[in-house]
């Protein structure tokens, strides 16, 4: 899609239009008959949020009713949605240009219906022979959205579609020694980004057996990919992403369909990766270091078992209960090399972690955790309402410890109870945090969908890249 802005003049424009209409007081405004004008106002006497087609042949006009008197965080988010609803009309009617321009409507509801627009265009559709309907130009009212803000936010949606690109990819075509190169690749092509690429040989001197523990069945060797912004001399924030290219779930291989979609585990790196990039490319003033272990857990005759005992690369000895739980094995030696050598003020890690968090809170947030790092929890649940990717915070009590405590060694990686799973995954990993503020999402039930919803397509959604950009805006504001 091509993002353009322009002078929009409703009444006269000559091609496919979208109009918001949030405020009652611009009803003169309207590019309406008078007919059509009386259709919405008694449409809107019943309700506030609706869509109407009408026919400008051989072009249409898309009318967007909505609620402007909602608080601005759901006002913004129906757009987004209303936004999808307008895009499957549009390739509907086979229309690929379209402007939007509003009346009585604030340039972030403009700035967030386009969002939603652009953001609904998005489809994995590489390996499909017929060519899909996508928008062709989006034409926007230079009344409402700077040209700056357009630009930084067309980069930011950029780094989203290359993230679900990432995710919606089968293994066959994107594993660990693949998506290090071409992570490599493109941090080549950024001011201020430097990329490490590390392989065996290197992650075996670093005696991380996590991620030498979970990669033993694979046919490929892991890589250990470590990004560096330097957007500003301050110590940096790392951003931890799980790697696993696919899980099978090793030799506790899953049962049933569980196995279906586990391309999509992930998805942390590829959102810890696309955040990093979308700060570099609109030059945060913030020093990041994403960190991003990566290999398959395969159940080959090799592969790591029930009862091993790894030592991690902080030298914590860990029990495998369940190779399943083999996430937080691999994050678990990003995290400690990340507070060991980097002497961050803040660990933040992304992971598509446990089947858990999905059961507690479902497909409508993230479930997030904390140590040492109340004042970044609360900024980030701020942001995450503001911009609709939510988190819903766990308690980190000390009682929870003892659920990972082993008899043989000095943390299990699962427990034998199914009860708080979800946070005995995200105690586990702050062990290796130490003393380092450390935050963790668990973003398993929003990486990837099964079914359609918002302005997200079957498979990965990018969820979690606008929450940690905004949070990341916010930092020149912490001293």
């Amino acid at each position: 899609m091509n993002h353009i802005l322009g002078t929009i003049n409703a009444k006269t424009h000559n091609g496919n239009l979208v109009y918001l209409y949030g405020d009652d007081a611009a009803v003169r405004t309207l590019p309406l008959s008078r007919k059509e004008a009386d259709a919405v106002r008694e449409r809107r006497e019943q309700e506030r949020d609706f869509v109407m087609v009408f026919d400008r042949l051989p072009y249409h006009l898309y009318f967007v009713s909505f609620n402007s008197e909602r608080p601005a965080p759901d006002c913004q988010e129906r757009l987004r949605c209303t936004a999808a609803k307008v895009q499957r009309m549009l390739t509907s009617n086979a229309d690929a240009d379209v402007a939007i321009t509003a009346g009585g409507t604030l340039p972030e509801e403009v700035a967030a219906f386009v969002e939603g627009l652009t953001l609904a265009d998005y489809s994995f559709d590489r390996y499909i022979s017929k060519t899909p309907h996508h928008l062709g130009t989006l034409t926007v009212d230079n009344l409402f959205v700077k040209p700056d803000e357009l630009e930084a936010s067309i980069r930011l949606w950029n780094r989203i579609f290359w993230c679900r690109e990432w995710v919606n990819l089968p293994v066959q075509d994107l594993n660990a020694p693949q998506f290090a190169e071409e992570l490599a690749s493109i941090a080549a092509d950024l001011d201020g980004v430097t990329c490490t690429v590390m392989d065996r040989k290197k992650i075996e001197s670093l005696r991380m057996g996590g991620l030498l523990a979970v990669n033993r069945g694979s046919q490929d060797e892991p890589r250990f990919v470590v990004l560096e912004y330097k957007g500003a001399k301050k110590a940096p924030i790392c951003l931890v992403g799980k790697g696993i290219m696919f899980d099978t779930g090793g030799l506790n291989i899953k049962p049933g369909d569980y196995m279906s979609e586990m391309k999509s585990d992930m998805a942390g790196a590829a959102t810890m990766a696309s955040v990093l990039f979308a700060a570099a490319d609109n030059h945060l003033p913030v020093h990041l270091v994403a960190l991003l272990p990566m290999t398959d857990n395969r159940p080959s005759g090799n592969a790591y078992a029930p009862d091993d005992i790894i030592t991690m690369y902080d030298g914590t000895t860990v029990e495998v209960v369940n190779t399943d739980a083999e996430g937080r094995l691999i994050l678990a030696d990003a995290i400690a090399y990340a507070a060991k050598n980097y002497k961050p003020s803040l660990i933040v890690d992304a992971a598509t972690l446990t089947g858990a968090a999905v059961r507690a809170i479902s497909t409508f947030g993230i479930a997030a955790m904390e140590q040492n790092a109340a004042d970044p929890m609360t900024m980030m649940r701020i942001v995450g309402d503001q911009v609709y990717e939510r988190l819903v915070q766990f308690p980190m009590w000390r009682e929870y410890d003892k659920m990972i405590k082993s008899d043989f060694a000095d943390l299990r990686n699962s427990t034998a109870s199914p009860q708080a799973g979800t946070i005995t995954a995200g105690k586990f990993l702050a062990h290796f945090a130490a003393d380092v503020p450390f935050i963790h999402l668990d973003i398993a039930g929003v990486a990837y969908f099964t079914k359609a919803q918002q302005y997200y397509r079957v498979g990965a959604s990018g969820y979690g890249i606008r929450l940690l950009y905004a949070f990341l805006q916010m930092q020149d504001m912490i001293k």
